[in-house]
């Protein structure tokens, strides 16, 4: 089966950005009110939900690990933007220049992946989901690290290249998952 990853990672960032949109239109940016911190832990709160489904094989509410890794990119992208404005920014932002930074943020992203892949040999594909999320844990864990020391890092790479790799993670997995 021939593989197309550049037009998959776009499938798959549409549906997480039409969400995304639609939910700023909804909420407006109440999301600028968050500290980096709490964003590394919704994060860690929807990684942590899909290990567990993963394990448990049931959910009691009724949503499956697509919507959460749907999630995970999202705050990602929210992360990402957080870190570039700062606090004395407005909280509240046209849908048009969100969508704007949302469009960077993913293209710089997705511009790494491919940095990445061509080192890799796109070796995410013949891993397993579980996989996947257990990186994406794992790169909270460095993520909460990094903030708990203050963003100093002595050989690592920063809090921002984290949340890309752990973007890209998460559209690894929906790809596999078959969304588009």
């Amino acid at each position: 089966m021939a593989t197309n990853t550049s037009q998959e990672f776009d499938a798959v960032i549409a549906v997480c950005k039409s969400l995304f949109l639609k939910k700023t239109k909804d909420y407006g940016t109440a999301w600028r009110i968050l500290r980096p911190a709490s964003i590394t832990d919704q994060i860690f709160i929807k990684a942590q939900r899909i290990r567990t489904l993963e394990e448990k094989k049931v959910s009691k509410v009724g949503e499956d690990i697509t919507s959460e890794y749907i999630g995970i990119i999202n705050y990602c992208v929210i992360a990402m933007m957080q870190l570039d404005l700062g606090e004395h920014d407005p909280l509240e932002m046209e849908l048009k220049a969100v969508e704007a930074v949302y469009d960077t943020k993913v293209n710089e992203t997705k511009e790494l992946m491919f940095n990445k892949n061509h080192d890799y040999g796109e070796a995410w594909r013949d891993m397993r989901i579980s996989s996947l999320t257990d990186l994406i844990l794992m790169k909270i864990l460095r993520v909460k690290q990094i903030e708990d020391n203050s963003g100093q890092t002595l050989a690592s790479e920063g809090v921002s290249a984290n949340y890309q790799d752990m973007l890209n993670y998460a559209v690894f997995a929906l790809i596999k998952l078959g969304v588009q």
